[in-house]
C-alpha cells in the first residue's frame, strides 16, 4: 500500500486558544511564540516577494502583536515599512504591547491615506476569532485595499472572516497569502472565506503536536488518512459476490442518472452492480454498459425481493427516479433491511413534508447526499454549514454529505470532514449522480459509512481535478483507476 498522509487536523478558535495556552503550560513562552510567527510571516513574504514598500496594519489583539514583530523585523533589513494602528497604543496589553517596543518606526492612526504608495499590506487587523460585522474606518480600509487590489499577506486569517464558520462579517480582506499557525482553522477552508485565502501557508511556531492529545478535535481536512485503513482491495482469493453486489434504484424517465451512478460503483471496487428498474424500462438499461446487470420489476418480482437477497448488500435510491410512491417505497424498503443505503435526489425531496418520517426509519449505516435546496427541505440552518451538518447528522442518524465546493461530511458521532479537493468543474450535470455512485460501490465493500463518504468525496475530487476543463459526468468515471492507482 502507498503510504498516506495521517489526518489533518483542524482547529476550531477556541481549541487553537487552548492549544496555545497548554503548550505555555508546557514551558513555552507566549511572547517568544509570537515572535516565532512573526518572523514565520516574514519568511513567507520574502520568498515571495522582493523589497518594496510595505504598510502593516495591526489591530489592538494579538494579531496585530504578530504585525508589530513582522514590522519590526522587516525595518531591521532595510525594508521601507509604515505601520497603521487602529485604535490606540494604550490599549495594546500583554505580548502586543511588549511586541509594539520591538518598533522603532512612527505608529500611525489607521487611516485611508495611509494605503497611498504602499506596495504590499501585512494584514495584521483582526483574527480568527473574530465575531462581529467590520465597519466604521476598519471596513473603509478593507474595502479600499481590495478596490486598488494592493497586494497583501495575511496574518492568520483574512481580516473580516469568522475563523469557525468561514462568513465574512461585512467585509474581509482579499489575501494573496495567508499565513496560519500550528494547523489550519474552518474559516480558511469554508466558502466564502476560502475564496479570500489565496496562498495558504501553514507553519510551525513551536507548538508540540502532544498538545492535541487535550483538545477534542473532531474536524479534519478529509484526505485519505481518513479513510485508507478501511479501504477495500481485492485479494487473490476474492471473487464478485465476496467484492459486494451493489443496487441501484432506476427510473422510467431519467435512465442516465441509474446509469452513471452504476458505472461509478463497479469502477470503485463493486464486485456486481445491478440497476433495478419498472419492467418497462428493460430495453433503455439494457441497451449499454453490458457489465451492469438489470432486473426488472413487475407483480411477481417487487423491490422488497430484492432487498431480501442476503448477497445484495448496499443500495443507492434516489438519482432521477421520479417523485413516486413507487419510489417512497423502495427507499422505505431499503431502509427497513438495515444494510447500506444511499438516499440521494428524488429519495430525499420525497420526504420534504415529514422529514422525521425518513429520520425514524434510519436504524443502519446510511449515507444522505443533499445538495443545498435538498437540505433545507429537510433540515434547519444557522449559516454555519459545519454545525447544522453536524447538527443534521444527529438528528436523522445518518452520515451526511452537505455538497457544494466545501462539501461537509459528519457522522453522528461528532466527526466531521471538510472536503476541499473539489474543482468547479464539478458544476456539470451527472456528477452528483457519480458521486452518489461512488459512495454506494464503497459500502457493497463493506467499507463504514462515514469512511465510504470520506473515500467517495475525495476519489470524486481527485478524478475531476486530473481532468481539468471540459469535464463530463463520464470523464470522472473515467479517472477513477488513476486515482485508485494512487491509493494502492
Amino acid at each position: 500500500m502507498a503510504h498516506n498522509p495521517p489526518p489533518n487536523e483542524i482547529l476550531t478558535t477556541d481549541q487553537m486558544y487552548l492549544a496555545d495556552d497548554l503548550a505555555i503550560k508546557s514551558g513555552l513562552d507566549s511572547f517568544n511564540l509570537m515572535q516565532t510567527a512573526g518572523l514565520s510571516v516574514i519568511r513567507v513574504l520574502r520568498k515571495k516577494w522582493s523589497r518594496r514598500r510595505v504598510l502593516v496594519l495591526c489591530g489592538p489583539g494579538n494579531n496585530g502583536g504578530d504585525g508589530f514583530i513582522v514590522a519590526s523585523g522587516l525595518k531591521n533589513i532595510g525594508w521601507p515599512v509604515k505601520l497603521g494602528l487602529l485604535g490606540d497604543k494604550v490599549d495594546l496589553d500583554n505580548d502586543a504591547l511588549r511586541a509594539s517596543k520591538l518598533w522603532k518606526g512612527e505608529i500611525q492612526n489607521l487611516s485611508i491615506e495611509l494605503l497611498d504608495n504602499a506596495d504590499l499590506i501585512v494584514d495584521a487587523l483582526f483574527g480568527a476569532g473574530l465575531n462581529r460585522e467590520v465597519s466604521g474606518l476598519a471596513r473603509q480600509v478593507i474595502e479600499t485595499i481590495n478596490k486598488k487590489r494592493i497586494k497583501c499577506i495575511s496574518v492568520d486569517i483574512p481580516s473580516g472572516i469568522n475563523g469557525d464558520s468561514g462568513q465574512i462579517q461585512g467585509c474581509a480582506i482579499n489575501a494573496n497569502t495567508t499565513v496560519t499557525f500550528f494547523r489550519k482553522k474552518p474559516g480558511h477552508l469554508m466558502l466564502p472565506g476560502r475564496s479570500k485565502v489565496g496562498d495558504l501557508k501553514v507553519v510551525n511556531i513551536g507548538i508540540p503536536n502532544s498538545v492535541l492529545g487535550s483538545i477534542d478535535v473532531s474536524i479534519n481536512e478529509n484526505n485519505p488518512g481518513l479513510f485508507s485503513d478501511k479501504f477495500y482491495f481485492a485479494g487473490v482469493d476474492d471473487h464478485k459476490y465476496s467484492r459486494g453486489h451493489a443496487i441501484i434504484s432506476g427510473g422510467d424517465i431519467m435512465p442516465g442518472a441509474a446509469f452513471l451512478a452504476s458505472m461509478a460503483a463497479r469502477r470503485v471496487g463493486a464486485g456486481l452492480v445491478s440497476i433495478v428498474a419498472n419492467m418497462v424500462s428493460k430495453a433503455i438499461y439494457l441497451s449499454s454498459n453490458p457489465g451492469t446487470m438489470f432486473i426488472g420489476l413487475n407483480k411477481t418480482i417487487g423491490f422488497d425481493m430484492v432487498v431480501s437477497e442476503p448477497r445484495c448488500t448496499a443500495f443507492l435510491i434516489g438519482p432521477g427516479n421520479g417523485l413516486t410512491s413507487d419510489i417512497k417505497s423502495r427507499t422505505i424498503s431499503s431502509l427497513r433491511s438495515r444494510k447500506s443505503v444511499v438516499l440521494d435526489a428524488d429519495a430525499l425531496t420525497l420526504f420534504k413534508d415529514n422529514p422525521s418520517s425518513l429520520f425514524k426509519r434510519i436504524n443502519g449505516p446510511v449515507v444522505l447526499t443533499p445538495h443545498k435546496g435538498e437540505f433545507l427541505r429537510l433540515f434547519d440552518v444557522t449559516g454555519n454549514k459545519i454545525h447544522d451538518t453536524r447538527s443534521a447528522s444527529k438528528k436523522s442518524g445518518a452520515v451526511v454529505v452537505f455538497k457544494g465546493g466545501d462539501t461537509i461530511i459528519a457522522a453522528p458521532d461528532g466527526r466531521v470532514a471538510i472536503n476541499v479537493n473539489s474543482p468547479p468543474t464539478l458544476a456539470t450535470a451527472g456528477s452528483g449522480d457519480v458521486l452518489s455512485g461512488l459512495i454506494t460501490g464503497l459500502l457493497a465493500t463493506g467499507m463504514p459509512a462515514y469512511e465510504a463518504a470520506c473515500a467517495g468525496n475525495w476519489i470524486h475530487g481527485e478524478a475531476a481535478s486530473h481532468y481539468g476543463h471540459g469535464l463530463i459526468a463520464e470523464d470522472i468515471i473515467d479517472g477513477i483507476p488513476r486515482v485508485l492507482r494512487s491509493l494502492y
